[in-house]
């Protein structure tokens, strides 16, 4: 099975990536796995920014898939995995083509993600709430056909999540959304 990811930067994917890596899952994201190996590679600091201009020229470059073409290059058969992070529907079509995918659209309110992101204090991370709500917006719609859509990925899930609870909540919540997938 491969579980894909959407949603707003600090919405709960990476909760739910390592909450399914203890399920047995791997665990690969579209930022570590693709896009901050490249920038290291190319001796550019990595930031937000920097993460969003690399994902655009590679998806401009490769097409809208290219990203999650070099994510799914990574994957060997057999395993199960979690995809964390797509931000083109681009990449769902990519790996659509895989077998027993499903695609999970995590939501959370704007000013809980910004609470979230000033209380995990990564140097990458924005500071201010004008920081974070500019790359808030170009993460959901920068406007470029191979560029970032985060809301338009939501709309192709399969499944949506609320995350505006506890930590608790959130996942009995994913668990009925586990369980309905593992019912098909």
């Amino acid at each position: 099975m491969i579980i894909g990811l959407t949603g707003g930067m600090v919405c709960g994917k990476r909760t739910i990536a390592e909450y399914l890596r203890g399920k047995g899952f791997e665990v690969l994201t579209f930022s570590a796995d693709v896009l901050d190996v490249e920038l290291k590679k190319r001796n550019i600091p990595v930031t937000r920014k920097a993460q969003q201009d690399l994902g655009n020229e590679i998806r401009n470059r490769e097409g809208a898939g290219g990203l999650a073409k070099r994510l799914i290059e990574k994957m060997k058969p057999g395993k199960n995995y979690v995809l964390d992070g797509i931000r083109n529907p681009g990449e769902i079509i990519e790996i659509r083509k895989q077998k027993d995918f499903v695609l999970i659209a995590i939501d959370s309110p704007q000013k809980m993600r910004f609470e979230r992101i000033v209380a995990r204090d990564m140097e990458r991370d924005p500071k201010t709430w004008e920081e974070f709500l500019k790359a808030d917006m170009r993460d959901f719609d920068d406007g470029i056909v191979c560029g970032l859509q985060i809301g338009k990925c939501m709309k192709m899930a399969d499944y949506t999540i609320s995350n505006d609870c506890s930590l608790d909540e959130f996942r009995a919540r994913f668990d009925e959304i586990l369980e309905k997938i593992s019912e098909k």
